[in-house]
């Protein structure tokens, strides 16, 4: 969203500071007293675990001082990511966390970022959420914006301005015409202090099945000190047998092994196939209808707690941030 074009060269910079976004969207002055905060200034690819706690510690640090909301700018390509790390690290949240983007730069005549920018400042300073969520483009016209929870967000699309769907759940709102319609449950603002619970491991492998793959990318995962291993399955969870010997190998050095699906919507099961009782018989953890970068967020954040392999499969299995629920919808929205 604080990017403009190099016509020179075609390229993207990032290019304005804070202060300069503040005044790309003049309107912002009717709804909210801003004030700006830089936490980093990188392109979204360039993010690191690092700067998650870096942005949750300045999130912490608005709230508590007395913020009604934060809203965080963010590149698209990873905001995902960090939304879902900003979703497991803050606790008691006292106001709305939203994530904005742009898939246009903010000098382009088809821009995305007034609307955005304007509809996430809405949601900071005019709702009751206590939760992290992202707000971008519902539609391909500047017509609303929808608010998708942290968990459950992915960027579906390289260049839409309605690249963000929620997933395996409907968006918690939207905002049209400068009001915020919330669609389904969600959490309040709470009172209190804001804390930052940023234990993160941030040795996590995120893998992607694919048929006759080996084991050698794992085993060297392992030799190489990976602490967690997420994998990308196929169909309902599924990954070939020529893995199994790598999986019992993590296994037995207790490095927990998380199964999730390259279908995104639907659900893991691991009971229907004969693959998948082998799988959960090598103590495979499945991801139930969680994203796979969701999975490798929490991953990270749950072996920052504890190693403990009864523990991390009971703290994946558990829904911390409205990452997972008891059932999916049957067919994408």
């Amino acid at each position: 969203i604080a990017s403009r074009v190099v016509y020179r060269t075609g390229e993207v910079h990032t290019a304005f500071s804070p202060e300069e976004l503040y005044s790309l969207v003049p309107e912002l002055a009717e709804l909210a007293r801003l004030e700006t905060v830089e936490a980093c200034s990188v392109f979204s690819e360039h993010m690191t675990p690092e700067l998650w706690v870096r942005i949750a510690e300045k999130v912490a640090e608005g709230l508590n001082a007395g913020a009604k909301g934060v809203v965080v700018a963010h590149g698209t390509d990873t905001m995902a990511y960090t939304s879902s790390a900003l979703s497991f690290m803050l606790k008691n949240l006292t106001g709305p966390v939203v994530l904005v983007g742009a898939q246009r730069s903010s000098d382009r005549p088809s821009t995305d970022a007034h609307l955005n920018l304007l509809s996430a400042v809405t949601v900071a300073s005019r709702s009751d959420l206590g939760e992290v969520c992202v707000v971008m483009h519902g539609s391909m016209n500047d017509d609303y914006c929808l608010i998708h929870r942290g968990t459950r967000v992915r960027k579906c699309h390289t260049s839409r301005r309605d690249a963000f769907v929620s997933i395996n759940e409907g968006p918690l709102g939207m905002v049209k015409n400068g009001e915020v319609k919330m669609l389904r449950e969600y959490r309040k603002r709470g009172e209190g202090r804001v804390e930052v619970d940023g234990r993160l491991e941030p040795r996590v492998l995120l893998l992607k099945v694919t048929p006759g793959m080996g084991a050698d990318l794992l085993l060297s995962a392992l030799e190489l000190g990976y602490k967690g291993i997420v994998l990308e399955g196929t169909g309902l969870g599924h990954a070939p047998e020529t893995l199994f010997p790598a999986l019992k190998r993590a296994e037995e050095e207790g490095i927990p092994v998380v199964m999730t699906s390259q279908c995104l919507w639907g659900r893991v099961n691991l009971h229907v196939y004969s693959t998948g009782r082998d799988l959960l018989k090598m103590g495979v953890i499945p991801a139930e209808d969680m994203l796979p970068e969701v999975a490798y967020v929490k991953l990270m954040w749950v072996l920052g707690h504890t190693r403990e392999p009864q523990q991390v499969r009971r703290l994946m299995l558990q829904n911390l941030a409205g990452e997972l629920s008891p059932r999916s919808p049957p067919t994408p929205p």
